[in-house]
């Protein structure tokens, strides 16, 4: 039976509440008669406001509150940042759909509008991203990475203000909550890979919920969720948390799934990067084999020290 309400779990930021309205958004389009409420929940990561994140409690730091919340019956569905939420989900969980996909791309902030290539030496910029600290590092080992936490808000104020020169973030939140006119450089894939998932949209639900299931089916994205399966695989085999250096990103051009990935020392010293390509219904394979090359070059060993 289809039912006639449904509770959606998220964050209190601006950026989730954005989210999780848009989720219900769609859901109303689709389906017009029915209520949509939302609760917010506070999470391990919401706690710890300072700091570098992969201190802040591992995996599952914006959605381990919220996925207990979901088992205990308390939500219907959750709505995350596909980035957040790890390899493996919770038993009893699944990801019931991904919308279409925003900007994948890491965007450059800057307080005079200077692109990363033309930020001064020694110029401060800020992120807490292990993943955007190694590929900046062997960019531009000359800039002074620092640590920035807080909402958008807060972390573009810093840029404003001066503490920073310039923050990494990612196109997708600037987009959606207004902010397209602050960014300085939209980086490119090919200079810097996003993270897994990055730009996507999760809709999280209890497994044997079919009836919710069924609804948040209607608002999946075919192309989205065959490039998060490949990069979500490659996450999985590589045995890496969300917050660990791994980057990866698969797009399908021409016909044809094409997926890079990256493993990289936090000092940007030791870079490894594989790509692989096939047809698009071999998505979780092709993240796979794309771990396993990875593994060979010894990924295994840079990412032993961030379990």
């Amino acid at each position: 039976m289809t039912p006639d309400r449904v509770v959606i779990g998220t964050r209190g930021s601006a950026l989730a509440l954005w989210q999780a309205d848009h989720v219900a958004a769609l859901l109303r389009a689709d389906r017009p008669d029915l209520v949509v409420e939302r609760t917010i929940i506070v999470t391990t990561g919401d706690r710890t406001p300072q700091g570098p994140l992969w201190e802040a409690g591992g995996k599952g730091v914006w959605v381990k509150e919220i996925e207990a919340a979901l088992l205990a019956g308390e939500i219907d569905l959750a709505v995350h940042s596909l980035k957040d939420v790890p390899a493996e989900l919770a038993p009893g969980l699944a990801l019931a759909a991904i919308p279409s996909r925003a900007d994948v791309r890491d965007a450059l902030v800057s307080r005079d509008g200077a692109a990363l290539a033309e930020l001064p030496i020694g110029a401060r910029v800020g992120t807490t991203s292990l993943r955007r600290i190694c590929q900046v590092k062997e960019l531009r080992p000359d800039l002074l990475l620092e640590p920035l936490r807080g909402n958008l808000d807060t972390r573009l104020r810093k840029v404003t203000e001066g503490v920073m020169d310039a923050a990494i973030l990612a196109c997708a939140g600037l987009d959606r909550l207004g902010f397209s006119q602050r960014i300085a450089e939209r980086i490119p894939i090919e200079r810097m890979l996003p993270a897994i998932g990055q730009g996507a949209l999760a809709i999280e639900t209890r497994a044997d919920d079919e009836p919710v299931r069924g609804l948040c089916r209607a608002l999946a994205s075919e192309d989205a969720e065959i490039t998060v399966a490949a990069e979500r695989t490659l996450l999985q085999h590589l045995g890496a948390g969300c917050r660990a250096p791994v980057a990866g990103i698969a797009q399908v051009r021409q016909g044809r799934l094409e997926v890079w990935g990256l493993v990289g020392t936090p000092d940007g010293a030791t870079m490894l990067r594989e790509h692989v390509s096939g047809a698009p219904s071999t998505a979780q394979a092709l993240g796979e084999e794309l771990a396993k090359a990875l593994i060979a070059r010894g990924a295994d060993r840079i990412l032993a020290e961030f379990h």
